[in-house]
């Protein structure tokens, strides 16, 4: 593989690092700034890596958004009917696996199109959140010990990029040292093939979009910490951009294959660029433009390498 073609996403977020940088020396070149990115960046990162598990798969889930949505909703919710911390943790977490249990067993058994699939599933869960809420934010009732989830520091370091660091290191485990990572690629791959050399494709495909809505639910718990609060349409923002951090991250490292680490590399290029703009006062809807320039950049990358390759 051409090295344009392995390191050319790394190159270019470090161009566009030096970009920035040399534009605005006295306020993005600064290692609290910098610091500030990572932060920044988490929550899309952890959906960005939940994704991965479903892009490994060659396929989509629309219900990310609607997850991370649920999962606040849900959070404080059980916290003013009086649950406590861990319960309501660990039921919000398990609401957000069941959704994706539901959206693959449908697609890897029924072979229905997960962009459809998901898609409707998401507009359920959204609905659902909708009628929970009544459609309004949720304040109250959130106990000081769930906001220190998302909130301040650990040896410098803000609390939610150790979380987004721990997704990462999750997500890498398991797609490149566990029998199910393996299983998910070869799916991805060659589905046909991998169910004829004995490959469960239905169990491994439903496993990969549960953790795709875990990973969703557990950005929705860390929004919701983050902020003290839950609104029904919260979550809706990460659904493109993490599918962008996912695609950047499959130009990057392999060739045209999702990784988790690639997938954190494509996160920290729409981050970085996002803040960036963000202090050189661009309006947002230049901001999406050249967020979209710059992955139609990568790809053009990808290709002149493999080409050349």
């Amino acid at each position: 593989m051409a090295f344009s073609a392995r390191y050319g996403t790394l190159i270019g977020l470090v161009a566009i690092i030096a970009l920035f940088s040399a534009l605005s020396p006295a306020s993005f070149a600064q290692a609290s700034n910098l610091i500030n990115i990572t932060q920044q960046m988490s929550l899309l990162a952890i959906v960005a890596l939940g994704a991965t598990f479903v892009m490994a798969l060659s396929e989509f889930d629309l219900s990310v958004g609607a997850v991370v949505s649920m999962a606040g909703i849900v959070s404080v919710s059980l916290f003013g009917a009086g649950w406590g911390v861990p319960v309501t943790i660990a039921a919000t977490l398990a609401a957000g696996f069941c959704v994706g249990l539901i959206s693959g067993y449908l697609i890897a058994t029924f072979r229905m199109p997960s962009f459809i699939v998901t898609l409707a599933i998401g507009t359920v869960i959204g609905g659902i959140t909708f009628w929970i809420s009544d459609g309004a934010t949720l304040f109250g009732n959130i106990p000081v010990a769930f906001r220190d989830l998302g909130r301040g520091t650990l040896a410098g370091v803000p609390v939610l990029t150790l979380w987004a660091l721990a997704a990462t290191v999750l997500a890498l485990f398991v797609l490149d040292w566990t029998e199910l990572g393996r299983r998910v690629l070869a799916i991805g791959g060659n589905r046909e093939a991998a169910r004829l050399s004995g490959v469960r494709v239905t169990y491994n495909s439903v496993w990969a979009f549960a953790l795709c809505s875990l990973f969703a639910a557990i950005a929705g718990l860390l929004l919701t910490a983050r902020l003290g609060s839950a609104h029904p349409t919260g979550g809706n923002g990460f659904l493109l951009q993490a599918y962008a951090a996912v695609f950047l991250g499959m130009t990057a490292f392999r060739d045209g294959q999702a990784n988790a680490l690639g997938t954190l590399l494509g996160a920290a290029i729409i981050a970085v660029v996002a803040n960036g703009l963000t202090i050189l006062g661009v309006p947002n809807y230049l901001q999406d433009i050249f967020t979209g320039l710059i992955i139609i950049g990568a790809v053009l990358v990808r290709n002149i390498g493999h080409r050349a390759s």
